[in-house]
């Protein structure tokens, strides 16, 4: 096991203790119980065998807090011993789909009488693995439900309690000895970082949608603090006897990257099990460090699949996904000559279409970034707003936005001329510049547009579990960025614009360290290096590509975005009109990947 670094001490805010009947709890209750085969306890969908549930057994991890899980195994696993794959989270190991689907837009396209209520939040349902001959140990975290200590988000302190608890869970007499982890969001992230302990029995994780550096892909990013939706999080799921984290203080305690913040981001070199890997393009928190952990995990044992679709409906609503993953388990759980490694390609890409065309996907590739990708540079041109394939010529000009306002953008387009496909890392390189502030947070997405200018969404779940026809009559109370993506995305604060290309993942994706403040003077033109997220989309002759540049995240709230203010004595907010400088000696452009 790696040596415990000295962090600087952590924030934490009260967490609410749980509640009957909230968010699924049900007490504190330890007791072992058979549910028979056609139990159907939350109404929905039956037991298609018998399962031998365990509830609140208690796991002593090395600083004597004991952590509390519900396992689900078949009802022979004693005789018969079973591999055991973990679902790790704080927000309740009995908070499950059916509690959270109906509070959620078209319950992001999950039929009813799908889930059987055992399945935890973003975790997979035992009703399905358990049939085939897997444990599923669903643990409350540190600080979570009854188990004891403060809740911790990732880092060296979740790692290690990972670590115990999968050692104890593998000398269970029901156990093989072989554990595994799976999950969404949360369930997937602790993955990296309980893998990177090395706990000797963990012999393979399936993170699906894992960012892997909390400061720059969720809670920073591009150096810019959002902490909307954890404070969601910790508000309305998770309930404890202690407090939680607070990002926002530790933010106002350090902006620029500490100890604390680095130990957020993981080291892939310390990963050294099979890795299933999944996410998506229209997750605005988990892409980048999936790709991250993909190209980086040491070994050839890893497989990425970039889906067209929202996790939770691919984990619960689509056979196939949980077929495949059984296999992977299968493999390197039960260690079965299944040809999982060999039928499965190492990499699986998205083309997304926008409107109301569905998505190519599953597209088998041998790598990632593909190989066969052509960068090419598109100009801002001033003059007219579009993008132009050879540098503008003549003196500079500039195009502006208010950076405060709603729908206030820069917008330059491409119209393609024969059916095109771009599919990875895009890039912007901008000149800007402000007279108003000393400090810029500036966004750049990608949008397409059809053939009459119109900018497009793309649907997050099948158009078959779509309860509109267009896209265009969704009501404002469910349009999410939950089931419906604006385009692609990048962010960073002109301030913390400085590059290590050493850490760099690839040059169209450069590294910030986010060590220094480099303020500007007003009105200074200063160079934006800005990796977009990863993208995969196809446009037909006569359709554009909009680059668009604005001062607020473009989330989608009646397609404007909130601009949240978290205030912090020294961290200016955006003021004023942006310039972007185009032409001359300021060629400010983007780098997109045709393929």
């Amino acid at each position: 096991m790696p040596a415990t670094k000295a962090l600087p001490q952590v924030a934490l805010k009260r967490l609410q203790a749980p509640a009957d009947g909230h968010n699924n709890w049900q007490g504190f209750n330890p007791r072992t119980e058979i549910l028979p085969e056609g139990w159907n306890g939350y109404n929905s969908r039956p037991l298609p065998c018998a399962i031998k549930a365990t509830h609140d057994h208690k796991v002593v991890v090395r600083d004597g807090c004991r952590l509390y899980c519900d396992i689900y195994r078949p009802v022979d696993s004693d005789d018969k011993p079973v591999p055991a794959i973990i679902c790790w989270s704080p927000f309740g190991k009995k908070y499950n789909g059916l509690s959270f689907l109906p509070h959620i837009p078209w319950k992001i396209g999950v039929p009813d009488n799908t889930l059987s209520g055992l399945e935890r939040f973003e975790g997979p349902d035992p009703a399905v693995l358990v049939p085939r001959g897997y444990a599923v140990v669903n643990v409350d975290a540190r600080g979570a439900g009854a188990s004891d200590g403060d809740v911790v988000i990732m880092g060296t302190q979740e790692g290690e309690d990972g670590y115990d608890v999968i050692e104890s869970i593998a000398k269970e007499p029901w156990c093989t000895g072989n554990v595994g982890m799976a999950g969404n969001s949360h369930l997937a992230i602790v993955q990296w970082h309980i893998a990177s302990q090395q706990p000797p029995s963990l012999k393979c994780i399936a993170p699906w949608e894992a960012c892997a550096d909390l400061y720059r892909e969720q809670f920073v990013r591009g150096g810019s603090f959002d902490s909307g939706l954890f404070d969601f999080i910790s508000t309305h799921i998770i309930r404890g006897k202690g407090g939680v984290e607070d990002f926002f203080e530790m933010y106002r305690r350090s902006q620029t990257q500490n100890e604390y913040w680095k130990d957020k981001r993981v080291d892939f070199s310390r990963i050294k099990i099979p890795a299933f890997i999944t996410c998506s393009y229209t997750n605005f928190v988990h892409t980048m460090g999936s790709i991250r952990g993909y190209m980086q995990i040491p070994h050839d044992n890893k497989w990425l699949a970039i889906t067209p679709y929202q996790e939770w409906y691919l984990l619960w609503a689509e056979p196939s996904e949980m077929d495949e993953l059984t296999s992977f388990f299968d493999k390197f759980l039960k260690e079965e000559d299944n040809g999982f490694e060999k039928h499965t390609p190492k990499v699986r890409t998205t083309v997304l279409r926008f409107g109301k065309n569905d998505p190519y996907y599953n597209i088998a590739e041998e790598d990632y970034p593909l190989p066969r990708t052509d960068y090419r540079k598109l100009y801002l041109n001033h003059s007219n707003g579009s993008l132009s394939e050879q540098a503008i010529q003549g003196d500079a000009g500039v195009v502006s936005h208010d950076s405060t306002t709603p729908k206030s953008y820069s917008t330059f387009d491409f119209k393609f001329d024969k059916t095109t496909r771009l599919v990875g890392l895009p890039k912007a390189v901008l000149y800007m510049s402000c007279d108003d502030a000393d400090d810029m947070v500036v966004y750049v997405t990608i949008r397409k547009l059809d053939k009459n200018g119109k900018p497009l969404l793309a649907l997050n779940i099948p158009w078959s579990k779509c309860p509109v026809e267009d896209l265009d009559t969704v009501p404002s109370k469910d349009k999410s960025n939950l089931n419906l993506a604006v385009g692609f995305m990048g962010v960073l604060r002109a301030s913390h614009r400085e590059i290590d290309d050493s850490k760099s993942m690839h040059t169209q994706y450069p590294f910030h360290p986010h060590e220094k403040v480099q303020r500007l003077t007003p009105g200074e033109i200063v160079k934006l290096e800005i990796g977009i997220w990863a993208m995969g989309a196809e446009f037909e002759a006569g359709e554009s590509l909009r680059v668009q540049v604005s001062g607020g995240y473009p989330l989608l709230q009646e397609e404007s975005f909130e601009n949240k203010k978290f205030t912090v004595e020294g961290v200016t907010d955006n003021t004023g009109a942006h310039k972007v400088h185009c032409g001359g000696e300021y060629q400010s452009h983007v780098i997109l990947p045709f393929v």
